[in-house]
This record gives structure tokens, sequence and C-alpha cells, in this order.
């Protein structure tokens, strides 16, 4: 997007944590097949202005596990009802929900959602599966923010912003909800449950 000339040197006056990784969405898919084997389409929800990359990583990711993928839009509120209905409409059996501002406001309401569409949901942050998800697979936003703090520091004691790297994230967690998995009907393997970080009774 042009905002740092590279991620070692980013010159002029941004710097921080980037929290772009297309990377996960194909882990994120396969997780979510592990706990539905016979998945074939999987619906993903987020905002194509600043998700782009992880709509395009999730149908690579598809094309590779044989998943048929379903992009939805969601930017507002009015959005989620029309999401969902076409979610259902072509009979997916799984859903990704992409990070962005406004579906980390709308955690819980696209919880409920989900299992009132029966669908077995997975996102990148804790605090969805806190909120009635069924699983998360990425970083702790408040271990970030701890990282940034002391970028912050650094800063104030002279240093150029646009001479400290810009860092992605290098430790990932995965949580289960195991209640909200059941209660949709969901068996979580063993084996998956084993690999979690933290089960959410």
């Amino acid at each position: 997007m042009g905002f740092v000339a590279s991620l070692a040197r980013p010159g002029g006056n941004i710097t921080g944590w980037f929290l772009d990784l297309p990377e996960l969405m194909g882990k994120q898919l396969e997780l979510l097949k592990e706990v539905v084997p016979e998945l074939s389409r999987v619906a993903v929800l987020g905002d194509s202005a600043i998700n782009a990359s992880h709509f395009k990583a999730v149908e690579g990711a598809g094309r590779a596990l044989g998943v048929r993928v379903q992009a939805l839009e969601a930017r507002r509120s009015k959005d989620l009802g029309i999401a969902f209905d076409a979610a259902t409409r072509e009979r997916a059996r799984g859903m990704i929900v992409f990070s962005s501002s406004f579906t980390f406001l709308h955690n819980a309401l696209i919880s409920d959602l989900a299992a009132k569409n029966k669908l077995a949901t997975i996102s990148i942050v804790k605090e969805f599966v806190e909120a009635g998800g069924r699983m998360a697979y990425g970083v702790n936003l408040w271990d970030l923010h701890r990282r940034c703090a002391a970028y912050v520091v650094k800063i104030l004691k002279g240093a150029k912003p646009g001479e400290l790297p810009v860092e992605r994230p290098a430790r990932f967690e995965f949580i289960v909800n195991l209640k909200a998995a059941k209660a949709l009907g969901l068996t979580i393997p063993q084996t998956l449950l084993q690999r979690a970080d933290e089960v959410i009774q």
C-alpha cells in the first residue's frame, strides 16, 4: 500500500507491528476441515478493501484442499444478515471471519448468527472465541499492544521511526471454545484439543 519503503527499513514516520498474515488463512481452513471433515464449501466474512490478501490466500488454500470458497462482504451491520443468508443458501458448513475493526466490534453478533446458521467458525483473535465463536488461530492482540509500547519508549528516547523495522508476529495461539462447539453439535477431535493453547469449557 506504499506506507513504508520496506519492513526492514520503513523510512518516513511509520513503524510498528503489521498484522497482515494471509498465510494464517490456509492454516485456519485446515483446522476447520479437521473439525468438519466433510467440509466442501466455506464462507469467508470480511472487508474486501482491507482483507483482499486474505480472500486470495483462502481461495488458494481452498483449491489445495478441495474446498469451494464463498466471499462475503461485511462493512456495515446490515451486511451481516445478507452475508449469513447467502452462506446458508450456498450450504456453507464453515466460516472464516477476517480481522477488521467492524468484525472485532461485532464478534458476539457474528458468533450468534453463526450458531443460528449452524456454521463452524474460526477467526484470528481470541476475543472472537471469548464472545462465543468456535475457534481462533492467530495472534494475541494484548501481547502486540505491549510490544508496541516498547516501540513508543524507543521513539520517545530519540529513535527515528523510519529506522525501526516493521515487525510481524512470530508467535501464534490456537484457542477452542469447547462449550460453543458442543452446542453446535461439533465434535472437536482430541488430537486438535491437545494442540490448543487454551480450551474454553
